[in-house]
């Protein structure tokens, strides 16, 4: 479940303008018995977790580094009255989700995003309302201020009365967009440090090689903001897209996030060619690209047993060149010695 809701974050979030903002609400409703709250919501500013609500607590928490911080009176009255309207309307929703998919056994988990977004030149931007039952997508909703309109794609064969219809597009366009503009804004200048803070990617480029094949990995990780753009290239062309593995961003857990990208290749491929990997990303100044060349992957690397032995043999030669450069001293001295001898000495000496 875990998830399925980072992917809906990164599809979502993906569509933004650069420079633009969003402020999400990520609410999770579960049927059945488990160790988790039946109703939970994640408050997502950007990229960052800001709050959490679950209906165990009743109250939202805040979440990030000021977490000594209360939420004040006028946030907690906003949030709740979100927190509560998603609640009610997920309690309901899951019942005739229920019915449909006839789940009438085990656990059932129904997920909604819901959220704005503000554009790069301070323009309200859309509203959305997403929806997802046992991981299945379903039903979206967009509602666009400037255009006052409404845009549905309803996966789910569920008739709706006229009368909730226009309860929904009431809600958004009186109610909950206005709310989620005025928090989102209010939430831009209270977190302005953590949000347009830039990190910059540490890129490695991985050749891991065996008897079956060998692989080349392309690693950005502990970057921020989360748009990247990663490339590996193979005697300075890209590798395309179809051929490459992975290019998903994931969380690190400290609000930066990594991306790979693997190719499988032969090992004479590995041998024959030059691979390298480039990153763009906003934390570098102009935008100029780190290159990176290949590195041994740590399975590439000599085992202990062989690196040991080398060891030995170099003290041993080490400690042999220190002996014999004794002797050679000891002999060239005894020399001088015998030649500075007067004969009667060396006549003495030899009696």
């Amino acid at each position: 479940m875990t998830l399925s809701v980072l992917l809906y974050l990164v599809h979502i979030l993906s569509t933004v303008q650069a420079g633009g903002h969003t402020l999400l609400v990520f609410a999770t409703a579960i049927n059945g018995e488990t160790a988790f709250p039946e109703f939970s919501a994640l408050l997502m500013l950007d990229d960052c977790q800001v709050g959490y609500y679950d209906s165990i607590h009743k109250t939202v928490q805040r979440r990030g580094p000021n977490l000594t911080d209360p939420v004040d009176e006028e946030d907690q009255k906003d949030f709740m009255l979100v927190c509560g309207d998603i609640s009610e309307g997920m309690g309901h929703r899951m019942l005739s989700l229920k019915d449909h998919f006839n789940k009438t056994h085990g656990i059932q988990t129904l997920q909604r995003l819901t959220g704005c977004e503000l554009l790069g030149n301070d323009e309200e931007g859309r509203m959305v309302v997403m929806e997802a039952f046992d991981g299945e997508s379903g039903d979206v909703v967009y509602y666009n201020k400037h255009e006052s309109s409404f845009l549905t794609d309803l996966k789910w064969p569920i008739k709706y009365s006229e009368i909730y219809k226009n309860y929904v597009k009431y809600a958004l366009k009186e109610l909950f967009h206005p709310l989620c503009m005025k928090i989102l804004r209010k939430y831009l200048r209270k977190e302005k440090n953590r949000i347009v803070k830039k990190v910059k990617p540490r890129v490695r480029l991985l050749q891991k090689a065996d008897s079956g094949g060998a692989e080349v990995t392309c690693l950005a990780t502990g970057f921020y903001p989360r748009h990247i753009n990663l490339t590996l290239l193979r005697d300075g062309q890209p590798v395309s897209d179809h051929q490459v593995t992975g290019g998903e961003l994931l969380p690190n857990g400290d609000e930066t996030y990594q991306m790979r990208k693997s190719l499988e290749v032969s090992a004479e491929e590995l041998q024959h060619h030059h691979y390298t990997c480039t990153a763009e990303h906003l934390s570098l100044d102009n935008m100029v690209k780190i290159i990176i060349e290949a590195e041994p992957h740590p399975d590439n690397l000599p085992p202990l047993s062989l690196l040991i032995g080398l060891l030995v043999v170099t003290i041993v030669c080490l400690i042999s060149a220190i002996i014999v450069l004794g002797i050679w001293r000891w002999r060239k001295r005894r020399r001088r010695r015998s030649s500075s001898l007067s004969p009667e000495e060396c006549h003495t000496s030899s009696t």
